[in-house]
């Protein structure tokens, strides 16, 4: 059945892309087939939020890694309650796209009539493992896909396609993956030692969750490296740690634009992007993404900005969470 869905709906990922080029399975290197294979056998079907990262093999593992090992693995806590934290994450962060697929998710999963999970006011860990992937997958989903799954669905016929996608996924989602074994797919994990930063600290007793932050981080931040330049990179952090930014940063062009007056000319484009993916992903304009492709990027390098914008914004999050479930200890 999930094989036959997986088939089914192939053509369908690609379909709402935008900005980088698609990667079929039928031409994927062998870097990025192997994820993708992992990707339907255990999410079902080649979600688009994985399969958007595919023209860097290096990120689409990070991206599957830290989805599966904080969204799929069983725990503490049920399937339908990291699908409601995956949801009201989205929700946050004006992500229309994961919105309606994970809303979808937690009416499959729930029993006919029954309302969603009441989320907790203090996230344990492994809820914070997920509101951080979403913090994360919701601001590269802004950019890199249509508002909806099913834009390209006519509009009298979406009434019908949503109660089939709420069934199609909660029978997916009723399956649980085993914890750890995307570890493999990103290069230097398994086997590899690395000290948990303290804004994952949350994930310390999660060694499946933590070793797939660990390893995806610094894939993500040595893409950044490569993509973003340092000027770029220390503005983004400082902006997130002073907590200065407006509420709506795309609104608040002033502010905006006083801080990347402090940037040479030659990184401002590549600034405006990163700050937008970081604070207000879902007001990126196509001409945000324009300018930077004048300067140069490719599709890795677009990828590579934006993850690592996303990335360490979604940190950020993550140790608000943390200190916020610490307190409540």
């Amino acid at each position: 059945m999930s094989f036959t869905v997986a088939r089914l709906t192939r053509r369908a990922t690609f379909a709402n892309l935008r900005h980088v080029s698609p990667v079929p399975p039928e031409t994927a290197p062998v870097r990025v087939r192997r994820v993708y294979d992992q990707v339907e056998r255990d999410f079902g079907l080649l979600a688009p939020p994985i399969a958007l990262h595919a023209a860097a093999p290096e990120l689409l593992a990070a991206a599957w890694c830290i989805l599966r090992e904080t969204l799929l693995v069983s725990g503490t806590t049920s399937r339908r309650e990291r699908e409601a934290v995956a949801a009201a994450v989205s929700a946050a962060n004006a992500c229309p796209y994961c919105v309606e697929v994970h809303q979808a998710a937690v009416r499959g999963l729930g029993r006919r009539g029954a309302a969603p999970p009441s989320l907790p006011a203090v996230l344990s860990p492994e809820l914070i493992g997920v509101a951080v992937d979403f913090h994360y997958l919701n601001r590269m989903v802004n950019v890199f896909l249509r508002d909806s799954p099913l834009a390209t669905v006519p509009a009298p016929l979406r009434g019908g396609a949503r109660s089939v996608a709420a069934r199609l996924l909660g029978g997916l989602a009723g399956r649980e993956a085993v914890a750890g074994q995307s570890l493999p797919l990103l290069p230097g994990t398994v086997g590899a030692v690395r000290r948990l930063p303290d804004d994952l600290r949350w994930a310390a007793g999660l060694p499946h969750v933590a070793a797939a932050m660990t390893g995806a981080a610094a894939v993500i931040e040595d893409a950044g490296q490569r993509s973003v330049p340092p000027a770029v990179r220390q503005l983004v952090r400082e902006c997130l740690v002073d907590g200065a930014a407006p509420g709506d940063l795309a609104g608040a062009t002033d502010w905006l634009n006083s801080r990347l007056a402090g940037l040479p000319s030659a990184d401002r484009a590549t600034g405006r992007l990163a700050m937008l993916v970081a604070f207000a992903s879902y007001r990126v304009p196509d001409s945000a993404v324009a300018a930077v492709r004048a300067e140069g990027h490719d599709d890795a390098g677009l990828l590579g900005l934006a993850a690592w914008a996303a990335l360490t914004a979604a940190r950020r999050h993550g140790d608000a969470l943390a200190t916020a479930y610490e307190a409540a200890a």
